[in-house]
């Protein structure tokens, strides 16, 4: 029996240790073959000398269980090393198949006291590090398409956004933006790659990592309820999702937003228009302004922004109903918050 992955190469950026680690030995269980990306960099804020370990150590656990993988060290933010990193995948494993954008750091702080290079250092990693590998895979899988019969080749990405993103998250301006960011240019590259065969989708991961130790000290690991199992903020609740958007039975999913985490997932509806309102007159005034959108907004939950607050509060649906989930999964409808 054949792997859903099997005959297909990947890249995984920032795969050396926590999220990406754990989608890239899950890509090779299913029969990838792995580019593991990593700089290496000790601090979670990108600082610290480069080191090869990460990298190194993680294709060496996929080539000790049997799997084909190669270690890259090189940093995703810089453009011409993000076109070695897709160089090298075409090198060894003679095409590129799956692209997996994972690598970030943090630098977090209040927008009031943000220095510049905070800002530009995690949107450079974040978003830039997203384009750059985006540019250079899409252009082989366009030259690709191109030289064939019917235009089309297997091509798939699956990006990496966050909560803090749809929730707003006060102390990372530099990291929400990087991330609604990332956002855009996913459905952006959906959008041009599709008469290719390509699909980009992104994830909102929520697992306890290296660059989450601060954020989720105080919660416990262990299943929920009991205290043993699998932690519910590990990584690898997420992992098996990267895995299906990576392969062919995700054919169909294309341009679309994921929350997951803790045994659970949720696709993210797009925003919807919630009111409009037409002036009488040729253009608005200020004063017909005045009178439909002062009322309105009386009228709304105080504190409501386009924030999406409520996906904070998405959980294992065994967790709110006791243990009457469903062993084998199953799907639940979210009513949207009242308009």
């Amino acid at each position: 029996m054949s792997l859903p992955l099997e005959g297909l190469s990947a890249i995984v950026t920032g795969a050396g240790r926590g999220l990406g680690r754990a989608e890239a030995l899950e890509l090779a269980r299913l029969g990838a073959a792995v580019v593991v990306n990593d700089y290496g960099r000790p601090g979670r804020d990108g600082t610290g000398e480069a080191d090869t370990g990460p990298a190194e150590e993680a294709a060496a656990t996929i080539r000790a269980a049997g799997g084909r993988a190669v270690a890259h060290t090189g940093d995703v933010s810089d453009h011409q090393q993000a076109r070695e990193l897709v160089e090298l995948a075409v090198a060894e494993f003679g095409k590129l198949d799956i692209l997996v954008n994972n690598a970030g750091i943090l630098r977090d702080r209040m927008v009031f006291s943000m220095a510049e290079d905070e800002w530009d250092s995690v949107v450079r990693v974040h978003l830039k590090g997203h384009f750059n590998t985006t540019r250079f895979a899409s252009a082989h899988w366009r030259a690709r398409a191109k030289s064939g019969e019917d235009g089309q080749v297997f091509g798939r990405i699956v990006n990496t956004s966050s909560e803090a993103f749809l929730a707003g998250s006060a102390g990372q301006p530099n990291y929400a933006a990087a991330k609604g960011g990332i956002v855009g240019l996913t459905t952006s590259t959906a959008l041009a790659l599709a008469k290719y065969g390509v699909t980009a989708n992104v994830i909102c991961p929520r697992a306890r990592t290296r660059m989450t130790e601060n954020v989720f000290a105080g919660l416990p690991g262990g299943a929920e309820g009991d205290g043993a199992g699998l932690d519910p903020l590990a990584p690898e609740h997420v992992a098996p999702l990267v895995g299906y958007l990576a392969s062919p039975a995700a054919a169909q999913v294309n341009g679309q937003l994921f929350v997951v985490h803790g045994g659970m997932v949720a696709i993210v509806e797009r925003p919807r228009v919630q009111r409009q309102f037409d002036t009488k007159q040729d253009a608005f005034t200020y004063d017909e302004l005045d009178g439909l959108l002062t009322p309105y907004y009386v009228d709304r939950p105080r504190g409501e922004t386009f924030a999406a607050t409520e996906v904070l509060g998405l959980r294992h649906g065994r967790a709110e109903a006791g243990d009457a989930g469903d062993a084998g999964g199953a799907a639940r409808q979210v009513a949207p918050p009242a308009p």
